[in-house]
């Protein structure tokens, strides 16, 4: 399973940094980090707009979109599991989540998205959800594949 993350945003080296690239390395599937930044001082729906625009170039093409967003749906780890398990059953090699920026994703890119998925009620800053679905997938492969990792 080929997994591309397209964030909005640029980090430098940083503790978040650090646990990404850590589940990075540790997961079987190839994780590509992509990111995205408009440079010119945009708000509000221009600014969603045109960060959709620099994250749907950076879609590869026939990939499972699924856009990290409070509204969409919220699984447990053995869930997404099952889902991610479905999607490589029926033939999926190539996922592409995607991550917008502070101010979120825009209308078009939520429509665009085959599956919204939800980390929670909780807002959570949009660098530190690097991090947190790094290792959630990491956990997923880990279940799918039988390894202990994931303790129900």
């Amino acid at each position: 399973m080929r997994v591309t993350i397209i964030a909005v945003g640029k980090w430098k080296k940083s503790p978040e940094y650090d646990l990404f690239t850590t589940y990075q390395k540790r997961c079987g599937w190839q994780i590509t980090l992509c990111e995205v930044m408009e440079k010119k001082p945009l708000s509000g729906d221009q600014l969603k707009d045109k960060e959709a625009d620099l994250i749907t170039a950076q879609i590869p093409t026939g990939a499972t979109v699924i856009a990290m967003d409070e509204r969409g749906k919220n699984l447990t780890s053995p869930q997404l599991a099952q889902k991610i398990g479905t999607w490589q059953s029926n033939g999926v090699s190539s996922l592409a989540f995607i991550i917008g920026g502070a101010d979120g994703l825009s209308q078009s890119l939520r429509q665009r998205a085959d599956f919204l998925l939800s980390l929670g009620a909780l807002t959570w800053p949009h660098m530190l959800v690097r991090p947190l679905l790094a290792e959630q997938l990491y956990r997923c492969e880990k279940i799918l594949t039988g390894h202990p990792y994931h303790k129900i």
